[in-house]
C-alpha cells in the first residue's frame, strides 16, 4: 500500500472513529453499556497491535545483528551511541522547560470546573517501580528469549550488541553465511511490516471508537484548557525539534517529515508507540540512513528520547500545583525539572510511564499526587500528543546522528515513496565491512 493512499485511509479511519464513537456513547443506555460496546471496537486495535509486536523483536535483533557484524569494532558503537545519548540529553531537557515555561503561561490548572479530589485518594499508579536500581539492572537480559518475547527493546539490543561484534570478529564461511541469513531475515520482516501494516486504519478505527464511546466529547469540553494548552506546548517543541534538525540535516528535515507522516499519524491515532517501531525503521531508511545506524540509535530512543512524554511531566506536575492553588518559587520548579531529568530515564518497560514518572516526584515537592486524578479520564487524549512527539524526536534524532557519522546516503525521492523502496541493507552492510 502507497505511503500516500495509506496516510489518506487512516486519516478517514480516525474520523470514522469519531462519527462512530460519538453515535455509540450517544446511543448507550449507561457508562457500563458503553464500555461494553467499546470493548468490541478494542478487539480490532488489539488485533493490529499483537500484529504490530509479532514484529518487534525479530526486526530489531535481525536488524541490530546485520548492522553491528558490519562495523567492525566497538569504537564505532561506542561513538554512535555518545552522539545518539548526547543529543537525547539535550533533547530531553529542552521538551522539559519547554513544559514548565508554557504550564506558567497558560496556567491550565487554574480555576478549574470540576470538584478536586481528595488529597490522600489513592492513585494505583507503581511508583516503586521507578527506582535507578531495578532500572540499571532491568537493562540486562537474564534470558534472550523471555526478552524477546517480552518485547523488552533494550533488552534485546544489548544482547544483539554482543552477538553483533562478535559475529562481525570471525571471518569464516560460516559467519558470513551467518551475517547474510541475518541481512534476509531483515528484507523478510520488513515485507511482513508491509502486510501488517494494511490493517494500520482499521485497528486506528477501532481505538478512537473505542475511546470517544467510552470518554464522549464531553470530557474535550470540560478538559478543554488542559488539552489546548498541552498541545500549544507540543507544537513549540515541534517547532524547537524541526529548527535543531534543520541545522543539521539542512532541507532534507521536511523530506524526513514527509516520509514519517505515516508512522505519526498511527502513532498519533493509536497512543502506541509499538506501534510506530516497525514501519518508522523502513521509513527511515528510505530515507537514505544506513541500517547500522537506524537499526542501533532508534532502539536506544525508545528508551531514552521519549521527547513527548518529557513535556508532559513537567507540564503535568505544574498542572496539579495549580488546580489545588499551591505557588512554586522558580527556584523550586527549576529542581523540579532537574529530578525529573533524572527521574525520566528509568521509565523504560514501566506501564503509563509518563504517570508513574510525575506520581513518583509529586511527593518530593509537598504536592497532592491525587491530582494526577484529573487527567486519568483525558489521559488517552494526552497520550495521543506524547505518542507522535516521540515518533517525530526519534525520527529526528536518528537522521541527525547518522548525518554526523556521513551515514546517510542520497536517494530518488519519487522511488522512496513507493512500496518497492525497500532499504537493502544486505548491499549497505557489504559497503560498509
Amino acid at each position: 500500500m502507497k505511503m500516500n493512499r495509506l496516510t489518506t485511509m487512516i486519516g478517514i479511519a480516525m474520523v470514522l472513529g469519531v462519527i462512530v464513537g460519538y453515535a455509540c456513547n450517544t446511543l448507550a443506555a449507561s457508562p457500563a453499556q458503553a464500555k461494553e460496546i467499546a470493548s468490541y471496537f478494542s478487539i480490532l486495535t488489539d488485533i493490529f497491535l499483537r500484529l504490530i509486536k509479532m514484529i518487534i523483536a525479530p526486526l530489531v535483533f535481525a536488524t541490530l545483528v546485520a548492522g553491528l557484524a558490519g562495523m567492525g569494532d566497538s569504537k564505532t558503537v561506542g561513538r554512535i551511541g555518545a552522539k545518539a545519548l548526547a543529543w537525547f540529553v539535550g533533547a530531553s531537557f529542552c521538551s522539559l522547560l519547554l513544559g514548565l515555561i508554557f504550564a506558567n503561561l497558560l496556567t491550565p490548572g487554574a480555576s478549574l470546573a470540576v470538584p478536586l479530589p481528595e488529597v490522600g485518594s489513592a492513585v494505583n499508579l507503581k511508583t516503586g517501580a521507578l527506582n535507578l536500581k531495578d532500572f540499571i539492572t532491568h537493562v540486562f537480559p537474564k534470558n534472550i528469549f523471555e526478552a524477546m518475547a517480552a518485547n523488552e527493546i533494550l533488552q534485546i539490543l544489548v544482547f544483539a550488541v554482543f552477538f553483533g561484534l562478535a559475529l562481525g570478529h570471525l571471518h569464516n564461511q560460516t559467519a558470513r553465511s551467518l551475517v547474510c541469513t541475518m541481512e534476509e531475515i531483515v528484507h523478510v520482516m520488513l515485507k511482513v511490516t508491509d502486510y501488517v501494516m494494511r490493517a494500520a486504519p482499521v485497528g486506528v478505527f477501532g481505538a478512537v471508537a473505542g475511546i470517544i464511546t467510552t470518554q464522549g466529547l464531553g470530557m474535550l469540553t470540560v478538559f478543554g484548557k488542559l488539552l489546548i494548552s498541552f498541545y500549544i506546548a507540543l507544537g513549540a517543541l515541534w517547532l524547537c525539534l524541526i529548527t535543531a534538525g534543520y541545522f543539521v540535516l539542512g532541507k532534507d528535515v521536511f523530506r524526513l517529515l514527509k516520509l514519517v507522516r505515516s508512522p505519526m499519524l498511527v502513532g498519533f491515532s493509536t497512543a502506541s508507540s509499538e506501534s510506530v517501531y516497525p514501519k518508522l525503521m523502513e521509513q527511515l531508511e528510505k530515507f537514505g540512513i544506513r541500517n547500522r545506524v537506524t537499526s542501533f540509535v532508534l532502539p536506544l530512543g525508545y528508551s531514552f528520547n521519549l521527547d513527548g512524554s518529557m513535556i508532559y511531566t513537567t507540564f503535568a506536575a505544574l498542572f496539579v500545583a495549580q488546580a489545588y492553588g499551591i505557588e512554586l518559587s522558580l527556584g523550586t520548579q527549576i529542581a523540579m525539572l532537574l529530578v525529573l531529568m533524572v527521574s525520566s530515564k528509568g521509565i523504560a518497560g514501566v506501564p503509563r510511564a509518563s504517570l508513574v514518572v510525575v506520581a513518583a516526584v509529586l511527593p518530593m515537592f509537598n504536592l497532592p499526587e491525587a491530582g494526577l486524578l484529573l487527567v486519568l479520564g483525558i489521559d488517552h487524549f494526552l497520550d495521543m500528543g506524547r505518542t507522535v512527539t516521540n515518533v517525530l524526536g526519534n525520527a529526528i534524532a536518528t537522521a541527525v546522528v547518522a548525518k554526523w557519522e556521513n551515514a546517510i546516503d542520497p536517494v530518488d525521492e519519487v522511488l522512496a515513496e513507493s512500496d518497492e523502496a525497500l532499504p537493502v541493507a544486505g548491499e549497505e552492510i557489504a559497503a560498509t565491512a
